[in-house]
């Protein structure tokens, strides 16, 4: 028999460390998350298969007993504390977290055998490459924004920096590395390229309200917007203190000359 090393699940999870750069915090639990009172009352703590708190994700792999009846996971002939069958506990357990886990602000993947390289009993062949391709286009947001800023946050946590709950509830992502502090604004891919430029500058302007210079600020585009940032003056931006970073279409991140 093998161990949980050695499962689909752990395989999977390593591949999204490498996609997203970020190691995942596995059978994580959130105080939130609970399941069914117990004897006495008590609910214990759901987990859940992976949480990257750097990007504020959460993947479920669900193998197919997730979806499937199969009497020898789901146990019919014993009820659990929840009044049902493993099986049905199992799909009820499932529905909270997909309900609760996105009510708490935080994104949830779920990757199933069949959207893998697997075969007909839901067990992955273990194509790396082939699977690596699948995970990226799944783990991938749906906006060019949202690539740049998932880009961006993954050159963060490779640089040392530390993603947190921004001040601004509309900054796009905030980042501490000792006492340097970074408030960042993205941008995609856009047929206003000038246009959003200008209103990207204007954003960070508005969120100059602390003079420590150990607060910087960062202006993130895609190579096709680099042209129209570069419009405002290098010296400019030294005195404003904002960076400017490049995310390339292959999602990697350079810093513009200063």
């Amino acid at each position: 028999m093998g161990t949980r090393d050695d499962s689909d699940e752990v395989y999977v999870v390593g591949l999204c460390n490498q996609v997203l750069g970020e190691t995942a915090m596995t059978q994580h639990k959130f105080d939130w998350l609970l399941g069914d009172p117990g004897a006495g009352g008590r609910r214990a703590k759901l987990p859940v298969d992976a949480y990257w708190p750097g990007h504020q994700l959460v993947v479920e792999y669900r193998e197919l007993q997730h979806d499937q009846p199969m009497p020898h996971f789901d146990k019919p002939d014993k009820l659990t504390v929840s009044g049902v069958h493993r099986g049905e506990q199992r799909a009820l357990y499932d529905a909270r977290r997909d309900t609760e886990i996105p009510a708490q602000g935080l994104r949830l993947v779920v990757i199933r055998p069949a959207d893998l390289d697997a075969d007909s009993r839901g067990r992955l062949r273990r194509n790396r490459e082939a699977d690596l391709a699948t995970l990226k286009k799944i783990l991938a947001r749906d906006s060019d924004e949202d690539r740049v800023t998932d880009a961006f946050r993954s050159w963060l946590l490779a640089e040392g920096w530390t993603p947190v709950d921004p001040t601004d509830r509309w900054t796009d992502l905030e980042a501490v590395r000792g006492d340097e502090r970074l408030i960042c604004e993205a941008k995609g891919r856009t047929s206003e390229k000038g246009i959003d430029a200008d209103i990207a500058y204007g954003q960070l302007l508005r969120r100059m309200t602390s003079e420590e210079p150990q607060i910087r600020y960062a202006l993130v585009v895609p190579s096709a917007s680099v042209r129209a940032v570069e419009r405002v003056p290098v010296h400019v931006r030294r005195l404003l203190r904002i960076d400017v970073y490049e995310v390339t279409d292959d999602d990697m991140v350079r810093r513009l000359l200063a």
